[in-house]
C-alpha cells in the first residue's frame, strides 16, 4: 500500500525587500524598511544632526515617501539602541504611522520621554535580549550586544524567504560594566544554523585592532582622581551609563560627592537609577546647586558638552556662563569622548577657552578617558566569521568606511558577487535566501526646522546663506498711486551688508542710481508694480556687485500714496 504524500510547503513568490532609507553613506539617521507580502516592520528611525550648510535647521531625518505611498503596510517600529541616531526620528515618523513601538527597557525608557516632550501616545512593547516574537509574517529575536549605551541588541529577521540579522552598533567588550558579554554564542549558533544576509556597523572599520574596553575607563579615572586636591569635572554623552558609572565608582572610593548638570544628562541619569542600569548609593549625590558648600577635593560634576554644543553646560561653563559652576584655575576637566565628525572647531574652542581660565584639560589623545562604543576590524572580522553569511551589506557608515567593510567580507571568503554596495532607497530582495538588488525608491532627507517639518527646502536654505554671508538690503519707494511718479528720494536700509553710517558715499549714489532708474522706465512698465521692483532690484544688485563684489538680499517695497 503507497504511503501518502507529505505536501509540499508553498513558498511565497514574493520576496523580502530589505530597504535602508537612512544609514547609508552617512553617520546618522538610521532607519531600515524590511517589507513582505502586505506588511512593513521598520528597524530604528534615527535622526542625524544638521551640518553647517543647513543653516537655522534643527534635525535632519529620512526621508518618508515611500513610506507614506504604502502606510497601509507599515506594521511597527522595532529599536536596536537608544541613541538619536537610531530614535531621534521616532516623533516625527509616529505623526504619519501610528504604530507600536518594540525596544529593550532603557531605550523605551528614552523615547518615552522624547514623546512626552512632543505630547504623543504611542503603544511600546516591552522585550528584553534573547526574547523571540512575532510582528505579522515575521519572527524577530533580539540578541544581547555591547554599546556604550545599556540594552542595546542586534536584531534578528526571519520569514519563509530568508534570514538577516542586524547588528546595530556594537563592540566586544569582556570588562563591560554593569551589563554582560556580547552573547557570541548565541551568534556562533546563528552562524551555524544559517544566516542569509548580515547587515553591520562600519563605523570603526577602518581602525585596526580592538576597541578599547570601557572597563579600561575606570581605571583611569581611578588613576586621575588619587590624590587630587581640585574639582572634577567630568563631559561625558548623557546616554553613556557606564561612563557615568565608572566616575561614580571612582568618586566613592575617593570621598567625593557626584552632582548632575546639563539637561538630557540629569533626564536620562533619573531614568537610568529608576530601571536599575545606573548604580549610586542616594547619599553620594547631591544638587549641582550644592557644590560650592563643599571642599574643592570633595566634589565631581558629570556635565554634557563633551562635543562643544554652544548651549551645553560644559560650553557655559567655559564661557563663565552657568549659573552655578563657576571654573577657577586648577580645575580639572575630563572630555570622557571624541568629537563627532564634523564637531572638532567646536571642542576645541572650548578646550581653549577652559586653559584661559587655568583649568587643566585630560582628554582621549593624553588618556585613556574614553572608550568607543563601535568595533573596530578585528571585532568585526571576529563577528563575520561567527555568523558566515551568505550575503553581506555593510551599514552605518560614510562611503570609505563601506567600502572597507565590504572588503574585509571578501577577504572573510564572502563571495564578492554577494557583497553589496547600495545607497538609501535601494532595496535588496530576498527570496529562497537569495539576492538581487531592486528599483530605487525614493529617498533623502527632511529638515525639521522648530514646528516645520519638511518646509525647508532648497530655495529656504539657498536665502539663508545668502543672509548669513552678504546680508540684507531693503529699497523703500513711496509712489503716486495714479502717476506712478516718485514722491521722494528712494530710503535704503542695510542689515548684515554694510554700515550705514560708515557708508553714506555708497548709499547716496545707490539711491540716487534707483530714482534714475524709475524716472527712466517707460509707462508700460509703470503700470505694473511687480515690473517696478524687478527692474529696481536687477538694477542695485548689479551696482552693489560691482562696487563691493558682494550680492545682498534685496527687498523691493512699494508704498503708495
Amino acid at each position: 500500500m503507497s504511503q501518502p504524500r507529505t505536501p509540499r510547503r508553498r513558498f511565497s513568490r514574493r520576496p523580502m525587500r530589505i530597504l535602508p532609507l537612512g544609514g547609508l553613506k552617512e553617520i546618522g539617521k538610521n532607519m531600515t524598511a524590511y517589507e513582505y507580502k502586505e506588511e512593513i516592520i521598520l528597524v530604528d528611525a534615527g535622526s542625524e544632526f544638521p551640518d553647517d550648510e543647513l543653516l537655522g535647521v534643527d534635525v535632519v531625518i529620512p526621508d518618508t515617501t515611500y513610506l507614506e505611498e504604502n502606510a497601509h503596510k507599515v506594521k511597527a517600529i522595532v529599536f536596536t539602541h537608544g541613541h538619536e541616531d537610531h530614535i531621534g526620528a521616532t516623533p516625527y515618523i509616529l505623526r504619519k504611522f501610528n504604530v507600536p513601538l518594540y525596544g529593550t527597557p532603557f531605550t523605551l525608557g528614552l523615547i518615552e520621554r522624547k514623546l512626552k516632550e512632543h505630547k504623543i501616545n504611542a503603544k511600546m512593547i516591552t522585550k528584553k535580549a534573547g526574547d523571540v516574537f512575532k510582528i505579522g509574517s515575521f519572527t524577530i529575536e533580539y540578541i544581547h550586544v555591547n554599546h556604550s549605551i545599556p540594552d542595546a541588541v542586534a536584531v534578528l529577521i526571519r520569514t519563509e524567504q530568508g534570514s538577516v540579522l542586524q547588528t546595530g552598533d556594537f563592540k566586544v567588550d569582556f570588562s563591560p560594566v554593569n551589563t554582560p558579554v556580547i552573547d557570541l554564542a548565541r551568534l556562533g549558533a546563528i552562524g551555524n544554523e544559517g544566516l542569509d544576509l548580515l547587515l553591520s556597523d562600519s563605523t570603526n572599520v577602518m581602525r585596526a585592532g580592538y576597541t578599547l574596553s570601557e572597563g579600561s575607563v575606570g581605571a583611569t579615572f581611578d588613576e586621575l582622581f588619587r590624590g587630587r586636591e581640585s574639582r572634577i569635572i567630568i563631559a561625558s554623552f548623557a546616554s553613556n551609563v557606564w561612563r557615568v558609572q565608572l566616575a561614580a565608582n571612582a568618586a566613592r572610593m575617593n570621598q567625593r560627592k557626584v552632582a548632575f548638570t546639563g539637561r538630557s544628562m540629569i533626564n536620562v541619569v533619573r531614568i537610568a537609577m529608576d530601571l536599575g542600569y545606573l548604580k549610586i548609593p542616594a547619599e553620594d549625590i547631591i544638587d549641582i546647586s550644592e557644590v560650592n558648600q563643599y571642599p574643592d577635593n570633595e566634589v565631581v560634576i558629570m556635565t554634557t558638552g563633551s562635543q562643544g554644543e554652544p548651549m551645553s553646560a560644559l560650553t557655559r561653563m567655559a564661557d563663565n556662563n552657568h549659573a552655578q559652576v563657576q571654573m577657577k584655575p586648577g580645575d580639572m576637566v575630563i572630555l570622557s569622548s571624541s568629537p563627532i565628525p564634523g564637531n572638532e572647531k567646536s571642542v576645541i574652542s572650548v578646550i581653549n577657552k577652559l586653559f584661559e581660565l587655568g583649568v587643566e584639560v585630560v582628554y582621549h589623545e593624553l588618556a585613556d578617558v574614553h572608550a568607543s562604543g563601535h568595533a573596530k576590524r578585528e571585532e568585526l572580522r571576529l563577528m563575520l566569521a561567527l555568523l558566515k553569511p551568505r550575503n553581506f551589506l555593510p551599514v552605518h557608515g560614510e562611503y570609505a568606511m563601506l567600502s572597507h567593510h565590504a572588503d574585509l567580507a571578501k577577504q572573510m571568503g564572502i563571495s564578492p558577487a554577494n557583497v553589496f554596495l547600495i545607497e538609501n532607497g535601494t532595496p535588496l530582495e530576498m527570496t529562497r535566501g537569495k539576492i538581487k538588488v531592486g528599483k530605487p525608491v525614493p529617498s533623502g532627507r527632511i529638515l525639521i526646522d522648530g514646528s516645520l517639518i519638511g518646509d525647508v527646502g532648497t530655495a529656504v536654505l539657498r536665502d539663508r546663506k545668502q543672509l548669513s554671508e552678504d546680508g540684507l538690503l531693503m529699497l523703500i519707494l513711496r509712489m503716486d498711486k495714479g502717476t506712478r511718479n516718485l514722491l521722494k528720494e528712494p530710503d535704503i536700509i542695510s542689515r548684515g551688508f554694510v554700515y550705514m553710517k560708515e557708508s553714506t558715499e555708497l548709499m547716496d549714489e545707490a539711491k540716487r542710481l534707483m530714482k534714475k532708474t524709475v524716472m527712466d522706465m517707460k509707462p508700460a512698465m509703470k503700470s505694473d508694480w511687480s515690473q517696478i521692483k524687478h527692474q529696481a532690484r536687477n538694477q542695485l544688485s548689479r551696482f552693489l556687485y560691482e562696487k563691493t563684489k558682494r550680492r545682498p538680499m534685496i527687498l523691493v517695497f512699494i508704498l503708495e500714496v
